[in-house]
């Protein structure tokens, strides 16, 4: 085993932080918001946890924006 991840376990690029600092939210609120962990948003941050499909669509309506737009195929 080579500790890779697979396609299926690679994270979904996102763009969560930014547009957290965009909207002037600390990862708590946006944690209260969407109703997670504060750690969830960390992890999320980072690539280090793919979300549900209801929470990605619970983190799209926060920032007013469709789900394509808050997580993305590829990094800029």
């Amino acid at each position: 085993m080579t500790g890779r991840k697979t396609a299926t376990e690679a994270p979904i690029p996102n763009r969560i932080a930014e547009l957290r600092e965009g909207a002037g939210l600390s990862r708590v609120e946006l944690a209260e918001r969407v109703e997670v962990n504060p750690q969830t948003i960390g992890y999320l941050e980072r690539g280090e946890y793919n979300p549900s499909l209801a929470l990605a669509f619970r983190l799209a309506d926060v920032f007013g924006l469709p789900v394509e737009q808050v997580f993305v195929r590829e990094r800029p």
